[in-house]
């Protein structure tokens, strides 16, 4: 055998053994991208975790209940986060809640007359289920810079008027945004003050459910923003199966990589596809609207089932989906549709730009009372005394039978309104 002809089988064997790894390494990201999407085996063994039982999601009280301040925690180094332990004064065993959900308060805010004013707001529950008390962690929001915009009022009026022993009107948790308890891995992404249904979820499900993965992506823009710092970080070093991501957008001089967060940048898609091993998760997002727009694009293009993709947004319709049902059909003689308000005495014709009822309620001067005007908090319930409504997106809050939520619906037929 000559030199030639021995370098070429090298040559050969060295070529086969490439193209061997290769194929490998290909069919392994094969079976973990159908994993992904749901169509195949996973690429890597998910240890069982037991499935846990969640608590039922009806309303545990109907109307507002009185709830005292029982404890104030400032939670950011930037004092703009204020955490509220609230108890209820009737001394009654509090129901569970899914985790994820919402409280609605009714706020006496006072005007500037003298007088106060009641506004509704919602604020999403930043802990597991306790029998003794709920907690809700409220950003305090300032006025936009350069702006005539006010800052906040609920947020503010909480910060500033509201102490320990403070009574505040409290409906029942609601919501349809919550982990479920299935033992699939999940991803946990917050933004900002997002943050918050992620730490319910969290510490539901290493209670609950300690062995299963869970990875938590939060993302702030320095080490004076994050909240529950100290906190998620004993959680994650005493839970081997629970992941903390710090991304910082924009660190401070004295923020260090390591030690003060994990990654430069804001969390987006290509972080998450370098991070997450090729797994089934389920992905929950909250946080600042081009977030969740730019993340729920980003993983429909993963190829993340629609049925993974689980976000919260007061306001859902905001966010683009691309893996969705068709539009339904408008109704032959749409243009035909009249809305009937029986108490202010307007009979309207329909305009499908006025986007919802509310919205085109108001444009026609019926004062109708608000809250969220969203869908969240049931404010704007009104009773239906003829035809039907559609939604562009399931509310938050389920209205009760036959009645609708004039802020998230529109006319799918004439319909005669209450209001």
């Amino acid at each position: 055998m000559t030199s030639l002809s021995l370098l070429l089988w090298i040559a050969l064997g060295i070529s086969l053994q490439l193209a061997l790894w290769l194929g490998i390494s290909f069919w392994q990201h094969w079976l973990g991208y159908l994993a992904l999407r749901g169509g195949g085996p996973e690429a890597t063994p998910v240890l069982p975790v037991a499935a846990a039982v969640l608590p039922a999601a009806s309303a545990a009280w109907s109307g507002f209940r009185e709830f005292r301040v029982e404890r104030r925690v400032i939670e950011d180094a930037a004092q703009s986060i204020c955490s509220f332990y609230l108890a209820p004064t009737d001394g009654e065993t509090l129901p569970p809640f899914l985790p994820g959900q919402f409280l609605t308060f009714r706020l006496d805010l006072p005007t500037t007359s003298g007088e106060t004013e009641q506004i509704v707001r919602c604020y999403s529950l930043s802990d597991a289920p306790r029998p003794d008390a709920f907690r809700i962690s409220v950003k305090r929001v300032p006025a936009p810079p350069g702006s005539d915009l006010p800052p906040g009022r609920s947020s503010n009026h909480l910060h500033e008027r509201v102490g320990v022993g403070s009574i505040l009107q409290v409906r029942a948790p609601g919501g349809h945004f919550h982990i479920d308890g299935g033992s699939a891995p999940v991803v946990l992404i917050g933004g900002g003050i997002g943050i918050t249904p992620m730490l319910s979820m969290l510490n539901w499900c290493l209670e609950q459910q300690p062995g299963r993965e869970i990875w938590l992506f939060y993302g702030v823009r320095n080490s004076r923003e994050p909240i529950m710092k100290a906190q998620l970080e004993n959680l994650a070093t005493s839970h081997p199966d629970f992941h903390l991501r710090l991304c910082f957008s924009d660190p401070l001089p004295e923020d260090l990589a390591g030690r003060d967060y994990h990654h430069h940048g804001r969390v987006d898609i290509v972080l998450l596809r370098q991070e997450l091993p090729l797994r089934p998760y389920h992905f929950y997002i909250c946080g600042p609207t081009p977030m969740m727009a730019s993340l729920v694009g980003g993983l429909e293009d993963w190829g993340v089932p629609d049925e993974r993709i689980h976000f919260e947004a007061f306001g859902p319709a905001s966010i683009p989906r691309r893996q969705v049902a068709p539009a339904p059909v408008v109704p032959e003689g749409a243009s035909d549709i009249v809305v009937t308000f029986a108490k202010s005495g307007k009979q309207l014709p329909w305009q499908a730009a006025a986007g919802s009822l509310l919205e085109f309620a108001e444009a026609h001067g019926i004062v109708v009372d608000t809250g969220c005007r969203a869908g969240g908090c049931g404010t704007c319930q009104t009773t239906i005394l003829a035809g039907e409504v559609s939604y562009r997106a399931p509310p938050d809050f389920d209205p009760e039978p036959g009645s609708c939520l004039l802020c998230a619906s529109s006319p799918k037929t004439s319909v005669t309104l209450e209001a």
